[in-house]
């Protein structure tokens, strides 16, 4: 009886013996995406609420009526829950066996498709008409900057980059777009004209909402203007703390990048793909390797023309076949963390897909090797792709350190960074592709090593980036030895380095060694030259600009870092200077390591600013401008930042002497021993305090900010000169002191939806009387929601889009999709990090501060 109703209701003449691939289950059985048609009892369909671990009824299925035909019809992952929490009978069709009975009759998806709109209000009806559904080829433009303001877009997939035009018709980058972002919202609410021109990055698909819809969503329900107040304040505090690194706050908030981490551009990378300088490249190991850090911090897919030909045939890229592997891609972006493409060695149809792909393309080549540009760069210039586009060399474990970087740079204007990778002998063994596969296997069985430096381009590609920055203060800047000891024996990993004077040179030692043990032997071979009182009688000249002439310190610098270039780091470094001849602070990021590390320790009244080779501007000691740049780690990428203060305190409890002060009066305090003693400023002191005072405020800013973790060892019984004491300095910021504030927790972000889609199309949630007396009893899940895509325009249901969205801290539903037996496997579950921790991506930073109050240097 059961089998004639569902015949009855998906309209079908067929004789019930012959309706294939149905089967009759109970509660207890599990199933994979198929129609559910309930015999007897309830089955329960949930969703997760918004910015909640809790999940809200949004309908019950009674006996009569089917559910999951959305999934089936469009190919994609649930995008509810559904339980059953009683007894249940109910029968079901796979999705094979439901395209099986399509291929005879067709007009079974229309009644299926009935059934599905029946269950939609009339108001998600009438929404549906007003959304429309939009292909951006790469390089098209969606608006430009002063058009009028009639809609808001959602990334359904791709990226866009948006930019604004300068008074002085100078273009700067604004922000990046990736999937589930809104874009132009903030105009639309305003009724401003486009404060920016927005373009595809790569081939993109949108959900265009009209003004008009926006603002009847608005009335039928106010919640939706709550949760974009909520989005918009997180992009206004994340334009606060980028602010302060970029020069002013950007009056365009709209243009900020993903939610969840604003200023970060590649917080919401998607897709990244990889391809070699030469043949000479192990391409296939370093994909493989990069795949298995990946795995780490989310579900990752690695795509490659054979796995591609295995899975749709070897005419999957004719042009007959674009639409089916669009989709399919489209849905392996919403289901992974990152997808992973690696390109053929010659410019093949699988290649030339890769690079249209890709949100990020990685050029990877052998450090080893002589610069030289390859054939695929050559095209990658003359196409003008513009995804991102990162050089990555490749060196071996026993080889020497990386140099030449800048030739290879030079070569490459188009590239926006670089990365040095030291590989494990396995990247280079020379093994045939099944050994090669067979071995990685094994590999990844065992978790991946937080250090290597695999797992630090991991965090970079995602989003999570460690940086690590040290402060200026002087022979109190020994401390950061014993503070990298530290954080090295809890297991912190470090991926970026940047300091002011002393922080700059500390943190020049540890990007060109990663090894605390040969750091600390240099440093503390470089704190006994400066003790040294014949070298600095020797480097005395006449007080006009300096009292020292600056050779011998030139000397001691110059020797300890000889002719590297900040490019040949190992790790990614900047030092901070303060540019007198502009009045800026400048950012050093490449040219030669000791000139600039010497011109961020350059005091005043001791060393002559330094003249910067590129352009003679006078550069000084960062520490007036900025001694703990974390805002500037942060704007490049950082997502936790380690800041290590050792600056020193200045004196707050002073005398007040009232409207006048007389000098006699303060010589005869000090010199009768009998007088009370009192606390003035003089001259000299009174100096040093204005000139730092950009430099306090930038420090109480740095540690009232949400990404910093702020750190300061007690070292205020040391002085600026005391050099001498370097092994005593260094054991005050050692693991004892901080061992309760470096902590070890495995927590990654994953990517999320923006949800302002999914509470437009959130059917009415069942009736609190209905469903309180089935809530009660023992739940039995069925399904696990899956991240949907919006189907196609062109697919069975017609034009519009219907988008569901995965919810923030919902990370299981990646790991529990359900697709054809075909695709490579489900991904691992990503673990779900607490509210109230800091997220370090391999690591976790609890915030420490000493009862000492931080200050200048």
């Amino acid at each position: 009886a059961a089998k004639k109703d569902l015949l009855t209701l998906m309209k079908l003449d067929a004789p019930v013996d012959n309706l294939p691939g149905l089967w009759a289950h109970g509660t207890s059985q599990a199933t994979d995406v198929n129609i559910l048609f309930v015999v007897s009892g309830l089955l329960h369909v949930y969703q997760r609420k918004i910015d909640s671990q809790e999940d809200t009824c949004l309908f019950l299925t009674h006996p009569g009526e089917m559910v999951g035909q959305l999934a089936v019809l469009t190919g994609e992952p649930l995008m509810f829950t559904i339980r059953a929490n009683r007894d249940c009978s109910f029968l079901s069709i796979s999705k094979a066996h439901f395209y099986e009975i399509m291929r005879k009759q067709p007009a079974v998806v229309l009644s299926v498709a009935h059934t599905v709109v029946k269950r939609m209000s009339s108001f998600v009806r009438q929404i549906d008409f007003a959304l429309d559904w939009m292909e951006v080829e790469a390089g098209r433009a969606i608006y430009r900057q002063g058009d009028k303001s009639d809609c808001t877009y959602i990334v359904l997939s791709g990226r866009l980059r948006s930019v604004i035009r300068k008074d002085d018709g100078k273009k700067r980058l604004a922000g990046e777009y990736g999937r589930g972002d809104l874009i132009g919202v903030v105009e639309t609410l305003t009724h401003q004209a486009r404060a920016t021109t927005v373009h595809a990055v790569r081939d993109s698909e949108l959900a265009k909402l009209p003004t008009g819809a926006l603002t009847s969503i608005k009335r039928r329900y106010p919640q939706v203007v709550t949760r974009l107040i909520h989005l918009l304040g997180e992009k206004i505090l994340g334009s606060l703390q980028q602010g302060s690194a970029t020069g002013g706050l950007d009056p365009y908030l709209g243009a900020l990048p993903h939610k969840w981490d604003s200023g970060n551009p590649a917080s919401n990378l998607s897709t990244v793909a990889a391809m070699p300088v030469s043949e000479d490249v192990p391409l296939t190991a370093f994909a493989l390797e990069l795949q298995h850090a990946l795995s780490a911090i989310g579900p990752v897919l690695l795509l490659t023309s054979e796995n591609i030909k295995q899975r749709f045939g070897s005419a999957a890229l004719d042009s007959i076949h674009e639409y089916r592997l669009s989709s399919w891609l489209g849905q392996q972006e919403d289901i992974h963390r990152i997808v992973l493409y690696q390109a053929d060695s010659t410019l093949t149809p699988w290649t030339q897909r890769c690079i249209r792909q890709a949100d990020c393309i990685l050029i990877v080549g052998l450090g080893e090797q002589e610069p030289t540009v390859g054939e695929l760069e050559r095209m990658l210039e003359s196409t003008a792709v513009r995804a991102q586009k990162q050089l990555i060399l490749l060196h071996r474990e026993e080889g020497p350190a990386p140099a030449h970087t800048v030739e290879w740079l030079n070569m490459r204007s188009w590239c926006s960074g670089h990365l040095h990778l030291c590989c494990p002998r396995r990247v280079f063994s020379r093994r045939s592709l099944p050994k090669l596969v067979e071995m990685y296997e094994r590999v990844f069985q065992r978790p991946p090593d937080r250090h290597s430096d695999f797992s630090r381009l991991a965090r970079v590609l995602t989003g999570n980036a460690i940086a690590l920055v040290l402060g200026g203060g002087g022979a109190r800047g020994c401390a950061q030895v014993g503070i990298l000891r530290a954080l090295a024996e809890c297991g912190i990993p470090v991926d970026m380095v940047g300091g002011t004077s002393i922080g700059a040179f500390m943190g020049a030692l540890y990007s060109e060694e990663r090894s605390y043990s040969q750091m600390r032997i240099r440093a503390k071979q470089w704190a006994e030259d400066m003790t040294s009182m014949v070298k600095t009688m020797l480097d005395l000249t006449y007080p006009i600009t300096s009292m020292f002439s600056g050779a011998g310190f030139n000397s001691s610098i110059c020797s300890v870092f000889k002719d590297r270039q900040i490019e040949d780091l190992w790790l990614p470094y900047f030092a901070i200077t303060t540019d007198i001849t502009a009045s800026a602070m400048r950012v050093h990021t490449d040219g030669s390591l000791w000139r600039y590390v010497r011109a961020s320790m350059s005091l005043s009244g001791y060393m002559p600013p330094l003249c910067d080779p590129k352009d003679g501007h006078l550069l000084m000691d960062g520490g007036y401008i900025n001694n703990l740049p974390a805002d500037v780690a942060r704007s490049m990428g950082a997502k936790v930042v380690i800041a290590i203060d050792v600056g020193s305190r200045d004196e707050t409890d002073l005398t007040n002497y009232g409207d006048a002060l007389s000098g006699w009066w303060l010589l005869w305090k000090r010199w009768n021993p009998l007088a009370t003693k009192v606390k003035v400023l003089n001259m000299a002191e009174i100096q040093t305090r204005l000139a730092y005072v950009c430099c306090v405020r930038q420090l109480e800013m740095v540690k009232s900010s949400g990404y910093c973790e702020y750190l300061r060892p007690p070292i205020d019984s040391y002085r600026t000169l005391d050099f001498s004491r370097f092994d005593e300095i260094c054991v005050s910021g050692g693991l004892q002191q901080l061992s309760s504030a470096l902590l070890q927790v495995l927590t990654y972000p994953n990517t999320s939806f923006t949800d302002l889609a999914e509470i437009v199309s959130r059917i009415e949630p069942a009736k609190a009387a209905a469903v309180d007396g089935e809530l009660n009893t023992q739940e039995g899940s069925l399904h696990r929601i899956g991240l949907t895509r919006p189907h196609h325009p062109h697919g069975p249901l017609g034009k519009s889009p219907t988008f569901g969205l995965h919810q923030p801290g919902n990370s299981a539903s990646a790991a529990s999709f359900c697709q054809d037996p075909e695709t490579l496997g489900p991904a691992p579950e990503s673990p779900t990090h607490p509210s109230h921790s800091t997220d370090l991506g391999a690591s976790h930073i609890t915030s420490a501060s000493y009862p000492n109050q931080p200050s200048k240097r």
